[in-house]
């Protein structure tokens, strides 16, 4: 099995002047939150954490303020040093690394992007995103070359020679973006990057992501307040609560699945039909499911995974039968109007 880019094996982090005698107690008498601080004047940032991010994988970590997403994300790259745990990035624990490798590892492996970029007001967008690289040593010819590349990769081709501050809060997002992918990092941190922003400048700059993930695919660790928004980019999501994960998975599972009321509180206005299958409401192609009498070429298919909610719309535009077909384009279901009827039913429920 191939290594994880990132793994957190039982990560804590308690802040406080008291933060080892505060974990021993934990350790020893299973202490909560409200003990720890009453006791030990600490505060539990991260609790017990353990995940492990494959390579290419998008990872969207939600919670609400306070909840310790920012906290764990600052431990990926050891901006923050736990008070217990392990962080690896393939395979190696950062924890041992000297002062000099953890600096080679911030400036070669992992970009992080901020919900405030903090671009250089006095310098160009150019030199913004070429930063890193200079620090680094690599010639202005090289880095402006490598600049031009990642502008052109968030559209922002053509606005090298502009300043921030000529710049929309949506452009200095990308701004920020390209600067961490200059250096063509195996993993990008993303604290918040759009939460900043209008909705509408939230949700192309969120497209715009999807489709940049497509070509770099990186591993991306992801963090937000929003679960829309982990629904829409994380091949995975985790949900954070007073400083512990309480619930991973898919986005189908965290949605059709909640672990506990809290997560179920946050996904009861999510639609369901997006997460369920036209493979899960399909009659079986059968002479029972009224195969024998339908004509192939008067139908209208769709594949196994297509979701119930874009079948809804073919239903609705159309009263050709609608055939479920395979990988090879073989009918293998026919979705009924009752089947249809029973998953807005359930995804009501």
């Amino acid at each position: 099995m191939p290594e994880p880019a990132v793994e957190c094996r039982h990560v804590w982090k308690i802040f406080g002047d008291k933060a080892r005698e505060a974990f021993a107690a934990i350790a020893r008498e299973g202490l909560g939150k409200d003990e720890v601080a009453k006791r030990f004047g600490c505060v539990i940032g991260v609790a017990d954490a353990s995940f492990a991010i494959e390579v290419g994988e998008i990872f969207c970590i939600m919670g609400l303020s306070g909840s310790g997403k920012s906290t764990l994300v600052r431990h990926i790259n050891r901006l923050i040093e736990p008070t217990s745990g392990h962080v690896l990035i393939h395979g190696e624990d950062i924890n041992a690394k000297s002062a000099n490798e953890l600096r080679r590892l911030r400036a070669e492996k992992i970009g992080m992007v901020f919900q405030h970029m903090a671009l250089f007001p006095h310098r160009s967008v150019r030199d913004n995103v070429a930063y890193g690289l200079e620090v680094r040593g690599m010639d202005r010819k090289r880095r402006w070359a490598m600049a031009a590349e990642k502008l052109a990769l968030v559209r922002l081709a053509g606005w090298e020679s502009r300043y921030p501050h000529e710049l929309s809060g949506g452009m200095q997002q990308r701004v920020g973006l390209a600067r961490a992918l200059a250096a063509d990092p195996d993993i990008l941190l993303m604290d918040e990057p759009f939460s900043a922003l209008d909705p509408l400048i939230r949700r192309q700059l969120q497209d715009e992501f999807i489709a940049l993930a497509g070509v770099v695919k990186k591993t991306t660790l992801f963090i937000t307040h929003d679960l829309d928004e982990a629904i829409r980019l994380g091949h995975r999501i985790a949900i954070m609560r007073d400083g512990r994960l309480i619930q991973m998975g898919p986005p189908e599972d965290i949605v059709l699945h909640p672990a506990d009321d809290y997560v179920a509180e946050f996904v009861k206005g999510i639609s369901r039909l997006k997460f369920l299958t036209a493979e899960k409401v399909m009659d079986p192609w059968s002479p029972a499911a009224g195969a024998s009498s339908v004509s192939l070429a008067d139908c209208t298919r769709v594949r196994l995974e297509a979701d119930v909610a874009s079948v809804i719309a073919l239903a609705a535009q159309s009263e050709k039968t609608i055939v479920v077909v395979d990988g090879e384009n073989r009918p293998v279901g026919i979705v009924t109007p009752r089947g249809l009827l029973r998953a807005i039913q359930a995804s009501a429920g």
